[in-house]
């Protein structure tokens, strides 16, 4: 029988049912490793399908490998060919997974930015009645998106619904988005962009392309008041910059959920670094009930295309990384 190993450190009895239905109607057998447990060196020749987040290591050892589907949307760790016994095996991920749980945190960490929320944390942990802060909102403001795939859309759709006055998606080609965003533009039209930007949302893969996309120049080009928040990658930013710009005051915060190095080293300037909201990269795991749901829906209605010989949706092109 056809075999799927589950690294799994997420499913609930339910998710297991479901995925173990749609396998048996095309003829697989499910098979789960809880994590950190991983699938003995003497079985992995037996499986076709592999859903879930194995060491990248690991890969290549699955002789009859097929199709690997990363449970997270970002699969970068997992490009490299030479990782798969064959460059023929497909590579899916999750992305539709997460857009849900990511865009409400950047509606939560936009909305600390702009009403002082830091401030006022600080206030209470040291039991002092703090003092009215000017603040600012959503409604009327100028955002811009990098990056229009599930995550900058569902933000786009949310901060429409506050009452944003203008949403600009930035994106490598100037294909159709949602019409949450207002106008598509082209990674070589950011610069323009970024001069009258309220809020700067990062939400990006990491490819040769987005490295250090927001480097220190385009910071100079955004105004005093913006505030950046970046749920994709570290590696998009210049994090160097991004700091010295939040300490001399020449724009307004920021939020991040993604660094450089992770965890960030202890006397990282970062961990000081003035109206910065830091988070350790919770933005998008499992930890959010409908995340973990739709996870697994999305990969069994792969799984029911690859039953009947179908290529899954959300293959991801090595060469780009999405």
């Amino acid at each position: 029988m056809r075999r799927i190993a589950v690294y799994d450190n997420f499913t609930e009895p339910k998710h297991r049912q479901q995925i173990n239905d749609v396998a048996a109607r095309h003829g697989f057998a499910v098979d789960y490793y809880a994590a950190p447990k991983t699938v003995p060196l003497e079985k992995r020749d037996e499986y076709e399908v592999i859903y879930g987040m194995p060491s990248p290591s690991e890969l290549k050892t699955f002789t009859n490998l097929k199709w690997f589907c990363g449970s997270f949307a970002g699969v970068d760790a997992y490009l490299d060919d030479s990782l798969y016994p064959s460059p023929e095996v497909m590579l899916s991920n999750s992305s539709g997974a997460y857009g849900v749980t990511i865009a409400e945190h950047l509606i939560m960490v936009t909305l600390m930015l702009l009403r002082h929320e830091m401030t006022y944390c600080a206030d209470a942990a040291a039991h002092r009645w703090g003092t009215v802060q000017p603040m600012r909102s959503i409604i009327g403001s100028t955002i811009t998106v990098l990056g229009t795939g599930d995550i900058g859309t569902e933000f786009a759709r949310r901060a429409k619904a506050m009452g944003a006055a203008s949403i600009r998606g930035v994106r490598r080609t100037k294909k159709a988005a949602d019409p949450a965003f207002d106008a598509i533009y082209t990674h070589d039209e950011l610069d323009a962009l970024l001069p009258d930007t309220d809020i700067l949302v990062m939400a990006l893969p990491s490819t040769g392309e987005t490295k250090n996309i927001l480097s220190a120049g385009r910071i100079a080009l955004l105004p005093p008041t913006a505030c950046v928040v970046n749920v994709g990658r570290g590696s998009a930013i210049d994090q160097n910059a991004l700091v010295a710009a939040l300490n001399g005051g020449r724009i307004a915060g920021a939020a991040l959920d993604v660094f450089e190095e992770e965890p960030v080293p202890a006397g990282d300037p970062v961990w000081t670094a003035q109206n910065l909201l830091l988070t350790p990269h919770i933005s998008g795991q499992m930890s959010l009930g409908y995340t973990r749901d739709r996870n697994v829906a999305l990969f069994c209605e792969d799984l029911e295309r690859y039953g009947r010989g179908e290529k899954p949706t959300r293959l991801v092109d090595r060469r780009i990384g999405y």
